[in-house]
């Protein structure tokens, strides 16, 4: 193949100054946030959230609940195609970087890459080819081959030099539930991720998390409301460290109490049996509003700006870079 392909990322760090970048998607959990008039409280308020949690979850020699702070950045991927007639780079993917700092010991703590997960070609694949496919048929099924190339990007990108010079560990993505499916209690217990839960199926998400390489764990941390999906390689348990699985909880949990309150801010926990739901009445709501209809319309929008600016142009490229690169 005469293409070439890398990858390099920016950071940009997410605090209440934020002000998206024009390659970053806004449907984006922390783009959403930082548009509008509110904007900056929105911002200061989500952020408040995350710290109070995470020192609610780090809790030894921490009495007055106020000994640590969290700290974002912003990692930005673009894939660079140089080669025959080509060099261009798009923005495949978007993550969070935590940190945490000790403000009784100055101690700068470094946390786990991954966390939020965006991506563009994502939103191509479910917002524009899976409706595509889907549109006049009875029952649901997916493309063949649906989540390769996406998949293919991922893990090119976590096997790539660039990470490797940025980041020491593996990454790890956590999500919300599905509401598709039923989650029960293991009786598996971590001290921080805390109570396991297994589903009963497979979601969609499962499957095209597994074509990056990343498989799943469902754990509800104490006081929390519902649990999380975590997405990793390797061991989640004992790759990471606890203050590590602390930053990521305290920073997703936040997202998902803004982004879906009926779940993750239910006034009630998941019991032994729980199936999520977005028309679970008995919840609160965070001081920060957003419009849910407004951002599935935007991934569309982002899906079909994908299809024109990346998926045609380099159909070719990418179809025999992710078939080589699967060999």
């Amino acid at each position: 193949m005469t293409q070439e392909f890398n990858f390099s990322i920016k950071k940009t760090r997410f605090d209440e100054n934020y002000n998206p970048s024009e390659n970053t998607r806004i449907t984006t959990n922390f783009a959403n946030l930082a548009r509008g008039e509110t904007r900056q409280q929105n911002l200061r308020n989500a952020l408040v959230m995350m710290n109070n949690r995470l020192n609610n979850l780090a809790h030894w020699d921490n009495p007055k609940s106020d000994r640590y702070a969290i700290e974002l950045d912003i990692i930005s991927v673009d894939l660079n195609i140089t080669g025959e007639n080509h060099n261009s780079a798009f923005p495949v993917i978007e993550i969070l970087k935590t940190n945490i700092i000790d403000k009784e010991t100055n101690e700068r703590i470094e946390g786990i890459v991954g966390n939020n997960f965006s991506s563009y070609v994502r939103d191509y694949d479910f917002s524009v080819l899976l409706s595509e496919h889907n549109k006049g048929k009875t029952g649901f099924s997916t493309p063949e081959n649906f989540g390769d190339l996406h998949g293919n990007i991922f893990k090119c990108f976590v096997k790539s030099e660039t990470y490797k010079a940025h980041f020491s560990k593996q990454p790890v993505i956590c999500l919300s539930v599905s509401s598709k499916n039923v989650y029960t209690r293991t009786g598996n217990v971590h001290p921080v991720l805390g109570i396991e839960y297994q589903q009963d199926e497979p979601s969609l998400t499962d499957h095209y998390f597994a074509k990056m390489g990343l498989h799943a764990r469902y754990f509800m941390p104490a006081n929390s409301a519902a649990p999380l999906a975590f997405y990793f390689t390797g061991d989640l348990l004992s790759d990471y460290t606890n203050m590590e699985l602390i930053a990521t909880i305290s920073t997703m949990e936040t997202f998902q109490k803004i982004y879906r309150p009926e779940i993750y801010n239910a006034n009630s926990a998941a019991g032994q049996c729980y199936q999520p739901s977005l028309n679970h009445q008995d919840h609160s709501l965070t001081l920060i509003v957003y419009d849910r209809v407004e951002r599935s319309q935007l991934a569309v929008e982002q899906g079909k700006f994908t299809e024109l600016h990346f998926i045609k142009p380099y159909q070719a490229i990418l179809e025999e870079w992710s078939a080589d690169y699967a060999i």
